[in-house]
């Protein structure tokens, strides 16, 4: 399989308030929106090297929390502390895990989680093969 672009979908209940969050206090940039009759129904945020499409979908696709975000940041501290003085819950305070990455997790309004990742510079991620 040749996978030439991807993204994360999420349909929650409030369309509206998770838009708002993953925009004005997370600070995602919008690639895209799309609607019909000048009524937005969905954004597209870019998210690195994919995409988080936020928008309606049918009601049994809004199940709250079925999407963890693993997002790479230069600084997983400085993040989650931002987003902690935001009022957003903090499920994980930033800790260097076994595994060798800095990792801090929190919550989305929908119940979705999302993992802040800091890789070291000595780390194998960094290595090019």
């Amino acid at each position: 399989m040749e996978v030439l672009s991807s993204r994360v979908l999420i349909h929650p209940a409030d369309v509206d308030g998770l838009v708002g969050f993953y925009r004005d206090v997370v600070g995602l940039r919008i690639y895209r929106e799309f609607g019909a009759e000048g009524r937005v129904t969905g954004v597209v945020f870019f998210l690195g090297g994919g995409f988080l499409e936020i928008g309606r979908g049918s009601t049994a696709l809004a199940t709250p929390g079925p999407v963890t975000l693993w997002l790479q940041v230069p600084d997983v501290d400085a993040e989650v502390g931002r987003l902690a003085a935001a009022g957003v819950e903090v499920l994980e305070p930033p800790a260097t895990r076994p595994w060798g990455l800095r990792e801090g997790w929190v919550a989305d309004p929908a119940g979705n989680r999302l993992v802040l990742v800091q890789v070291p510079d000595d780390h194998p991620l960094r290595r090019r093969v």
